[in-house]
């Protein structure tokens, strides 16, 4: 019997650097035709190429239902400048931005701003983990409706709405308010790569969409339980955290069978496990995995996006969606409701306000 909880699909647009939008909006609109989740866009400051989060906004006006993930990093980098980033995004695409959090963990990168050595991976992730948490915060630190706009009376906000975070970690001291008005999903949703230790309790405590790399439905299942279970420990409901396996896909000879066992492709270590072989044979492997309830779905890292993203929608998910085990369309308009996240309440917000 096929499992009642929705399948979620997601695709990466990055490649090689590209300097055109039409290359970036095209991927993107191709994924939107297959009604994935959302596209994610992949950055670093070890890559050369312009800045993810700044193509995705100019992509935004061009979609209008697919998810936008930039890559931001959290090393050498303010809260307060990625909130503010982020929650723009959202703003632009009107509830349809995400970020997906990662770390700078090299000394060239740490060179290039001069300030301080590259920590070791459990720092950084601590910091991450800190990063993400004073975003939270500072974009609840404007409650909803706290934007007047009376001419008349010249009251821009109501001031009782606006709050200060006085956040305090081990890294930052970011007293607030944002600058940028709460945005459309309250709080833009939160990708983590929870493939790695120091990354995997980071992803279980702030993530929204936790990405993992399996060669096995099993090994994806026991990372989604373990998943869970650390999510449950931080007083979370593990229901609201949305597992998807990473898969890099090479659809390049599409008569060819896939090779036996996930591992035994390249290691590409950006891009999850290595899967080769034709959209009819993907399509089983999402079928087979997804029925075992293994995870909540795929992350698919297309390792040619022009030629590799057309054979996933055009094959892969059409299979699916004739199959019935994946939408033929997107009921809500924001990548939250795309995930069946709910939008979160305003910790600021007083007991009336909210209800």
């Amino acid at each position: 019997m096929p499992p009642t909880a929705p399948l979620h699909l997601a695709a990466e647009i990055g490649g090689p650097p590209r300097y055109d939008p039409g290359h970036h909006t095209g991927l993107a609109r191709l994924a939107e035709r297959g009604a994935l989740d959302f596209v994610t866009l992949g950055d670093s400051f070890a890559r050369p190429g312009p800045d993810a989060l700044a193509v995705l906004a100019r992509v935004a006006p061009a979609t209008r239902r697919i998810g936008l993930v930039p890559t931001v990093t959290t090393t050498h980098t303010e809260p307060f400048h990625v909130s503010s980033a982020v929650a723009t995004l959202d703003w632009v695409s009107r509830g349809r931005a995400g970020w997906q959090a990662d770390v700078s963990a090299t000394e060239a990168e740490a060179r290039l701003f001069g300030r301080r050595p590259a920590p070791p991976a459990e720092e950084l992730w601590r910091e991450a983990g800190e990063c993400a948490d004073a975003g939270a915060r500072l974009w609840d630190s404007w409650e909803d409706g706290a934007e007047i706009r009376d001419v008349a009376t010249g009251r821009f906000i109501d001031r009782d709405k606006v709050h200060h975070i006085d956040f305090a970690g081990e890294f930052f001291s970011v007293r607030g308010p944002a600058i940028v008005p709460r945005p459309p999903q309250g709080r833009p949703v939160i990708v983590m790569d929870a493939t790695g230790g120091p990354a995997r309790g980071t992803a279980a405590r702030h993530a929204d969409v936790a990405l993992v790399r399996a060669t096995t439905p099993e090994r994806a299942a026991e990372a989604r339980a373990e998943l869970r279970r650390r999510a449950a420990a931080y007083g979370r409901d593990p229901g609201t955290l949305r597992v998807l396996v990473a898969l890099t896909v090479d659809l390049g000879d599409a008569e060819s069978a896939p090779e036996p066992g996930l591992a035994s492709g390249p290691p590409l270590a950006a891009g999850g496990s290595y899967y080769r072989g034709g959209p009819v044979d993907l399509a089983e492997l999402i079928t087979r995995w997804h029925r075992a309830e293994a995870a909540d779905g795929f992350h698919l890292t297309p390792i040619t996006p022009g030629r590799d993203l057309e054979r996933i929608v055009n094959g892969t998910v059409a299979l699916l969606q004739h199959r019935g085990l994946f939408r033929t369309f997107y009921p809500g308009g924001t990548l939250r409701e795309h995930l069946g996240l709910a939008r979160p309440a305003n910790r600021y917000a007083t007991r009336g306000d909210r209800a």
